[in-house]
């Protein structure tokens, strides 16, 4: 499971962990450039196919969520991600949002507090 396989990965500390996400990334970034820009994945909870670039959407979602969850937990500042993610993660996160609630409250909810709903979460 995902406890055990992090807890096992992390024994050897954390800057281990770092220098491991370091050499993925450096690994990470030369596949995905070689990659076709209409290759199609599917992803490991679902039958339904995505394109690569909405996958890694996902993926990115999941890091900068969970990275807000993981500082809150322990009471540090969430850390600050680069516009190249955060853009296309807030995109997604919104266009959930308008689905689950309708363009009007997600639109008074960014830009008229007094009209805004109690919520517009995207989940």
């Amino acid at each position: 499971n995902i406890r055990s396989g992090s807890e096992d990965a992390s024994t050897d500390g954390p800057a281990t962990v770092v220098a491991q996400t370091q050499a993925a990334v450096r690994d990470l970034t030369g596949l995905l450039a070689a990659e076709p820009d209409d290759r199609r994945v599917t992803p490991p909870a679902g039958p339904w196919v995505l394109t690569l670039d909405d996958f890694l959407v996902t993926r990115m979602m999941e890091i900068v969520v969970h990275s807000d969850d993981l500082a809150h937990s322990v009471g540090i500042p969430t850390p600050e991600f680069p516009a190249p993610v955060l853009d296309p993660v807030l995109d997604l996160l919104t266009r959930l949002a308008v689905r689950r609630h309708g363009t009007v409250p997600v639109l008074r909810a960014l830009t008229r507090a007094e009209r805004a709903p109690a919520s517009i979460t995207a989940f």
